[in-house]
């Protein structure tokens, strides 16, 4: 059973990230890789919101693996962010990459820690 939620939640997580990534990249003329760090930060308020709500007793076991697992493993991905980040700097845009770097990681741990409040507040 545990499987199959998070196959179900990753057939969602995977196209969703996919398709977000882009119509967002589309609306931007930059060399930055805005659909990934949209995803990316995306995934990290889903799990910061998922991991207060199972904190408060709000959600369960199974919604993790459906969700946290299952939806937020596929949207999010490291090794686009990695790749993306590698090829700016190979191609001399040092400075989006330095910028893709450093963004991602205050925004993914700062829509996590504000998931986690907000779960707090709505189910403390």
């Amino acid at each position: 059973m545990n499987w199959l939620l998070v196959v179900t939640g990753a057939m969602v997580g995977a196209p969703l990230r996919y398709l977000t990534d882009r119509a967002v990249q589309s609306r931007h003329d930059s060399l930055f890789p805005w659909g990934t760090f949209a995803v990316n930060v995306t995934g990290c308020l889903i799990l910061g919101l998922l991991t207060g709500a199972v904190a408060e007793g709000a959600a369960g076991p199974h919604l993790q693996l459906l969700l946290g697992t299952g939806l937020c493993g596929a949207l999010t991905t490291y090794s686009t962010f990695s790749y993306e980040t590698l090829r700016l700097s190979e191609t001399g845009a040092r400075f989006y990459a330095a910028a893709n770097v450093a963004a991602s990681v205050v925004a993914g741990l700062g829509a996590a820690f504000a998931g986690v409040a907000l779960a707090q507040a709505v189910w403390a």
